[in-house]
């Protein structure tokens, strides 16, 4: 194969993703449609054949294929075009201007997930210009509405294009790498094999309207009512939970020093609740995000609502979860209910003991010696849901090393991705291609 111009590529892959990023794909609305013609112009111009599926006007999904040899199925590499609206208000600088800043790229979706698409496209550019001999089609997928819980993206293309995602394995958004695990100084990359279930939840109290200059019985103002519900909800002491991913998770970090033993319970137990992002792999969680109340300043109001974001570990029971919450609130007053249409079906795990992992973890490794690979969980959901539901053993990783205030950056202000990581992740996706592919 010959030498590959890594800073050339890696000054493309920078120019692309600012490009990127100055495409406003807020959803609500959506209208990735733009986004998915960027893309597919990249790719055209290399002479590589694009497909764009339209799912509602102005959304469509971009599905690119080189073709392999047929003597494997094919790999896909999977991203999403739209991103979570923003609050400019709060941002210091443009949330969709692109800019490049002291090594950092700012923009909605740097993170979630623009950066990794870009890596993805770069990959699929090299094994086109290397005319890597493929053994199997490497399909490049970009797809629209996950931030709303795919229903006119993946989950769409699996209803209506089920060719499309007739793959052997997918790469997708869920892990990725950090350099720092619960104060020391280690890089532990995890690759996801399941996730959380999306559960929210709707809280509804209703009480007896009448003027705000009169004293009125707290127990008829609904909006207190619900604002003691919701208290209950926050004070909520739940025990930790272990899966069959956790556990796997425990132990390989047990083994490299980080984490106590699954023998050493309180230790473990004690470490988990130190760390947030621990504690979300070991816990369902519930946040209120949405609270909506009254109609004037001089009316009681006589229904309040809250939207509660839960998310249950795998095996657990929504209807059982619901439950659990109707017992904490603890006011027949306040109604708890299911707040929108989710998915019927609950995450599906799938193996870490395949060919796809072990090519992933063996890239990290060789890129990095003293790496640490472990099994994990996304807590948030991703389109890998879908797949996996298919028997289709669909990762969650972005080979890059994000730092704790990169994180901060999903679904926050500020959003940005480092250079380093940009450059880096171009590098170990290609990697990961070559092996798997080639």
């Amino acid at each position: 194969m010959p030498a590959i111009d890594w800073p050339s590529v890696h000054a493309e892959a920078l120019d692309i993703f600012g490009r990127y990023l100055r495409i406003d794909t807020s959803n609500p609305p959506g209208r990735e449609r733009a986004a998915a013609r960027f893309l597919g112009s990249v790719l055209e111009a290399e002479g590589i054949r694009c497909e764009y599926i339209e799912t509602q006007p102005e959304r469509e999904i971009l599905v690119a294929r080189l073709d392999g040899d047929g003597s494997k199925r094919p790999l896909m590499l999977c991203n999403h075009t739209d991103v979570v609206p923003v609050e400019s208000q709060y941002w210091t600088v443009p949330a969709f201007g692109g800019e490049v800043r002291d090594g950092r790229v700012y923009g909605r979706g740097a993170v979630d997930m623009k950066g990794m698409g870009v890596m993805q496209l770069m990959a699929v550019l090299l094994a086109r210009r290397l005319a890597l001999p493929l053994t199997r089609d490497l399909v490049f997928c970009a797809v629209p509405d996950e931030e709303a819980l795919g229903r006119w993206g993946m989950r769409w293309l699996c209803e209506h294009r089920p060719d499309v995602v007739d793959v052997e394995y997918e790469l997708n958004e869920g892990g990725s790498g950090s350099d720092e695990f619960e104060g020391q100084s280690k890089r532990v990359f995890a690759i996801a094999t399941n996730e959380k279930q999306v559960c929210w939840l709707r809280l509804t109290a209703v009480g007896t309207p009448g003027h705000g200059s009169f004293p009125h019985p707290s127990d008829s103002n609904s909006a207190v009512r619900l604002a003691r519900a919701v208290q209950r909800l926050a004070e909520w002491q739940r025990p930790l939970i272990f899966t069959p991913e956790t556990t796997a998770y425990v132990e390989r970090l047990a083994d490299a020093g980080l984490l106590p033993t699954l023998r050493e319970r309180a230790a473990l137990d004690s470490a988990i609740h130190r760390s947030r992002p621990l504690l979300a792999m070991f816990m369902n969680t519930l946040n209120v995000t949405m609270l909506q109340s009254g109609i004037k300043a001089n009316v009681i109001p006589g229904r309040s609502e809250a939207v509660v974001d839960c998310r249950l570990l795998p095996g657990q029971s929504r209807d059982d979860w619901l439950a659990e919450v109707i017992e904490r609130v603890g006011d027949p007053n306040v109604s708890v209910e299911f707040h929108e249409d989710l998915d019927p079906d609950e995450p599906v795990p799938v193996a870490w003991d395949t060919e796809f992992y072990r090519v992933i973890e063996a890239v990290i490794h060789d890129a990095i010696e003293d790496a640490v690979v472990v099994p994990g969980m996304t807590v948030g959901g991703t389109d890998n849901r879908f797949l996996r539901q298919r028997g289709i053993p669909a990762y969650g990783f972005a080979p890059c090393i994000v730092s704790s205030e990169e994180r901060a950056g999903f679904h926050g202000n500020d959003e940005y991705l480092t250079v380093d990581n940009l450059n880096l992740g171009c590098e170990l996706t290609f990697e990961i291609v070559r092996r798997m592919c080639s």
